[in-house]
């Protein structure tokens, strides 16, 4: 029995296409992983090389996501105050702020 639904043809290709660049992501890992976690979380961090430069890798095991992360958005993360972080973990998995450019 499969199950389907409307976008479920978008949401397989959507996945396909991050589960390719994740593995290429990882074959331009350099140095060994930097493994982080308590009691609420674990994220593994890499290093990895793209043609755009060293970004950085990170991601959470416990839920599959991950991230790329360039310096200047790693840079941005100095700018924000304890709040943003708080607004973050308070809805994990919401976006900040809408893809059309509104508050989320």
């Amino acid at each position: 029995m499969s199950v389907s639904w409307p976008g479920a043809d978008e949401d397989a290709r959507a996945a396909a296409s991050a589960a390719a660049q994740y593995a290429e992501l990882l074959g331009h890992t350099t140095g060994e992983p930097l493994q982080v976690g308590n009691e609420f979380a674990e994220i593994v961090v890499r290093r990895v090389e793209t043609r755009n430069g060293t970004r950085l890798l990170v991601e959470s095991p416990r839920s599959g996501q991950w991230v790329s992360l360039c310096p200047l958005e790693l840079e941005a993360l100095t700018w924000q105050s304890t709040a943003t972080f708080s607004a973050m973990i308070g809805k994990p998995f919401d976006p900040l702020v809408a893809e059309d450019g509104g508050a989320g």
